[in-house]
This record gives C-alpha cells, sequence and structure tokens, in this order.
C-alpha cells in the first residue's frame, strides 16, 4: 500500500485528463490552478513517468498517461461506489435484494410498487445478476434463486415451485398458431439453456434437434424473441404468466411441465438487516401465495376461460 500515489494527486490527475486542462480540473476540484500543477508534479516525480506534454498551450495525454488515466479514472470510481455503500450499510432504511435479470424484470418489479406502499421507509436497491455470490461477503440482504437449497452459512426458505411452458406472440405466423404440439415443433423455435425432453415427453413429441432454432442465452432476449414474432419459447410460468393474463403472449398448447428446481428466498444472518429481511420475506410469501392462485384464471389453449 505504501507505493500507492496520495488520494490527492490522483484525483487531479483524473481531472486534468478528463477536461484536458489545468484551469478547467482546479474548478472542477474547487482548489487554485497552482495547487493542481503541483499535484501532478508529484505525482509524475512518484511514478518516474511522463504522464502529460504539451501541446501549444495545452496538454495532452502521454501514451502512458492515457493508460494510466482509463485505471485511475475506474479504480475512483470504484472508490466511490464502496464508500457509498459502506455509508448505506448500516441504515435500516435500505433495503438491497439479489435477482436474476429475468425475474427482476418479469416478476418483481410488477408487484413491487405494493411493497413500497406498504413499507414506505425502505430504499429498495435491486442488484440483478446471472452470478451467484457467496451472501455471506455480499450487500444483499435477501435474494430469489433457483436451485436445490443447498446454500452453506445460509438461511433459506423454498418459496415457489415453477412450470414450463410453449409461449409465443398472438400475431406470430400471421396469427396463424400451431394448434397442436407436433406443429409447434415445426418452428420456428427459440432455444436457450433449458432442457425440452420432460416438455415433449408431456407433449407426445420428439425433442426438437439439437443446434435447431435461434439460441438466446438470456430469458429477457428470449422473450423480446418471442414479442417480436421470432419464434416459439419454452419459458418459466414465472416470467410470462403477466404477459399471457394481457394477452402480450399465448400459451400455445396446454401442456405444462414442472420446471426442474423450485425458486427460494436465501438471505444471511445479519442483526441490523433482521427487520427489513422479515419484511420482504412476509410480502414475498404473500405475493408468491396470490401469484399461485391466479395461474388457474390464465386463458389455457383447449379450455373455455373461467367466467
Amino acid at each position: 500500500m505504501s507505493a500507492l500515489p496520495p488520494l490527492p494527486a490522483l484525483r487531479s490527475f483524473e481531472a486534468v485528463a478528463r477536461l484536458g486542462s489545468v484551469t478547467l480540473a482546479a474548478q472542477a476540484l474547487h482548489v487554485t490552478h497552482s495547487a493542481v500543477s503541483q499535484q501532478i508534479k508529484l505525482l509524475e516525480a512518484q511514478l518516474g513517468v511522463t504522464l502529460f506534454v504539451r501541446a501549444g498551450r495545452g496538454l495532452r495525454l502521454s501514451e502512458a498517461g492515457r493508460l494510466y488515466a482509463l485505471q485511475v479514472r475506474a479504480a475512483l470510481q470504484q472508490l466511490g461506489e464502496a464508500t457509498r455503500l459502506v455509508q448505506t450499510r448500516g441504515q435500516d432504511e435500505t433495503l438491497v435484494v439479489a435477482v436474476m435479470p429475468s425475474f427482476g424484470r418479469n416478476w418483481l418489479l410488477p408487484r413491487l410498487p405494493r411493497f413500497r406502499q406498504r413499507h414506505p421507509r425502505y430504499r429498495v436497491r435491486l442488484e440483478a445478476s446471472l452470478e451467484i455470490q457467496d451472501m455471506r461477503q455480499a450487500n444483499a440482504d435477501v435474494a430469489v434463486r433457483i436451485g436445490r437449497g443447498d446454500w452453506e452459512g445460509l438461511s433459506h426458505s423454498e418459496w415457489l415451485h415453477d412450470e414450463l411452458v410453449l409461449v409465443a406472440s398472438p400475431a406470430f405466423h400471421g396469427g396463424r398458431l400451431p394448434r397442436t404440439a407436433r406443429e409447434a415443433m415445426a418452428g420456428p423455435l427459440i432455444r436457450s439453456a433449458e432442457p425440452w425432453a420432460s416438455w415433449c415427453e408431456a407433449a407426445g413429441v420428439a425433442e426438437p434437434p439439437a443446434g435447431s432454432g435461434l439460441w438466446i442465452n438470456d430469458s429477457n432476449l428470449i422473450l423480446e424473441a418471442v414479442r417480436l414474432g421470432q419464434g416459439l419459447a419454452l419459458e418459466r410460468l414465472s416470467l410470462v404468466a403477466d404477459a399471457l393474463a394481457t394477452g402480450e403472449l399465448v400459451q400455445v398448447t396446454p401442456v405444462r411441465v414442472p420446471y426442474f428446481y423450485p425458486y427460494w428466498l436465501v438471505w444471511p444472518a445479519r442483526e441490523e438487516a433482521r427487520t427489513r429481511q422479515s419484511h420482504f420475506i412476509a410480502w414475498m410469501e404473500e405475493e408468491g401465495r396470490a401469484y399461485a392462485a391466479g395461474l388457474a384464471g390464465l386463458p389455457v389453449p383447449g379450455k373455455r376461460p373461467r367466467r
């Protein structure tokens, strides 16, 4: 750590590199022109590298300065974010929820206003990522995950069982939707890493050939491709239920099969977070029950809608 340059020197360097002027950097940092110039000289002396080259009355970055500026800017941004997080970490009003992007976009966000209305004291921050972070060290208070429920050192509660359904846009193929699973297999299909074996077995059709169809590794992009009428997709019901209810998407066949793993609510033991964790978990359980009860009212091919 002793080799690190002083923070004022780094901030002065980043400002000059970004603004292209010592004068503008001094104004942005609310210091004098000479103070910025002195910091740049100190930094170059410590590094033993020329960071700026005079060009007429102005300055331009040397090649070494250009590369260094990119790294320093990123480091200062990370330091600012770390400072913000540590300042908010101890504040009971901030609730951090880790979610998968597809679940956050298609299930949680439409319902989140109800939680914020019930608990207006909380500032909710969603952290969306496909990566599974160690919550004992991460910043999140609660996470929504899919899996076996074997998260060591964390509290977890089985929350919701999902299903796989085949969906399409109502405008797919000019509105001439497949009437049977066999017709649906003629495609075009939009594929992902989700295996089709269990759905195809229940539907009584052969599994689509490996490599067939448009392959996309993100559920949000898959659903957007479906909305654009580019094909049929096998997706989790939790991600499409709202779109099925509004008619934005349609379920192509009545076949539904259980998804391989359930959803879980997962949280670390943190005394200062216990209240906000319990509030969010209780609300999620309530919303999960309401969602499950509402599935019976979704339109299904070949069945009359309930009145």
